[in-house]
């Protein structure tokens, strides 16, 4: 269940689905999983986003392998512990595998339980959540927590929705929103996370059977992950021209400019070009050491990569 849970924070079921089962299939343990290389774990992550999540995966799994034995935690607290699992994900596990008491506290919940009991505290404050467990712990099954939590997690999702229709709801008649008419104004979210434009100019060098790649460090988004040389700004192309020559010393043919890609991440929204530049192979092998190192397109395909990558060399032909 661990895994499942990692895979579908922030991630729909289905598009989670082919991802769990692929895993499952390519690492039958945790050991295995902690055996694998980060890349080979990063490339089965591909497309499916927040790639701190598969790094964070790897290292429990080299946790759990080599300082616990291969024996997971069974407790909240010390699941709670683990590198990227949160109060939900560790309420999760302990209440559906190990019959723990604990209340998951997810979107759902916080709408249905919000409602109900006539909760106004913001969502977006961390110390809500404590307001929030301590009230469902008053209330949560000893015998069944487990069918507790997802009962409340699938109320919220499938019956007291954003936009509910109350008279169908079998707790309309003890729900303070409804007594009040508030349920449109509950949950209580007053903090919104401002998008940020970004504006990608990447620099495609290849000699028609080699590209120039680099891994990316792990101060931004896509950490470890492998694109092209890039400049960033909201520029012009000449201005990108310029800084191509400046990297290369030399003159340089631009093969093919890309149509805008535009990318949504959580709290960026991303425009990127792609300038394709055509060089020899002795150029290809100069380049080398400070503009990345060449990838034939048998290797690109086995290397782990951003979506917005992947969209591109799929572009130009290269199944990635």
């Amino acid at each position: 269940m661990w895994l499942s849970e990692i895979i579908l924070q922030q991630t729909r079921v289905d598009q989670g689905t082919p991802y769990y089962l692929r895993f499952v299939e390519t690492y039958p343990s945790i050991t295995d999983l902690a055996n694998a290389e980060e890349t080979e774990v990063l490339r089965l992550w591909q497309g499916l986003g927040y790639y701190s999540r598969a790094r964070n995966l790897h290292a429990t799994a080299k946790f759990v392998a080599n300082t616990l034995g291969g024996v997971f935690p069974t407790t909240y607290l010390e699941i709670v512990k683990l590198k990227g699992v949160g109060p939900y994900t560790a309420a999760a596990i302990a209440s559906i595998c190990f019959n723990e008491p604990r209340p998951v506290v997810d979107g759902n919940v916080f709408r249905f339980a919000s409602r109900y009991f006539g909760i106004a505290e913001d969502i977006g404050k961390q110390k809500t959540r404590t307001i929030f467990e301590n009230v469902l712990s008053e209330h949560i099954s000893h015998k069944f927590p487990g069918d507790f939590n997802q009962a409340m997690m699938e109320y919220g999702s499938k019956v007291c929705s954003p936009s509910p229709d109350c008279l169908q709801c079998e707790f309309n008649l003890d729900c303070i929103a409804r007594q009040k008419n508030l349920q449109h104004q509950l949950p209580v979210k007053a903090k919104k996370t401002k998008i940020r434009d970004r504006f990608l100019h990447y620099l495609v060098f290849n000699d028609g059977s080699n590209f120039l790649m680099r891994q990316r460090n792990k101060n931004d988004v896509w950490a470890h992950l492998y694109d092209f040389n890039l400049i960033e700004g909201d520029i012009g192309r000449e201005e990108v021209f310029e800084n191509a020559k400046n990297l290369l010393n030399h003159d340089f043919v631009i093969e093919e400019e890309s149509e805008v890609f535009q990318h949504l991440l959580s709290h960026q929204k991303i425009k990127a070009v792609f300038y394709r530049i055509t060089l020899d192979t002795a150029q290809i092998k100069k380049a080398k050491s400070t503009l990345g190192e060449p990838y034939s397109v048998e290797e690109i395909v086995n290397l782990p990569k951003p979506k917005l990558i992947v969209n591109y060399l799929e572009k130009i032909g290269i199944k990635s």
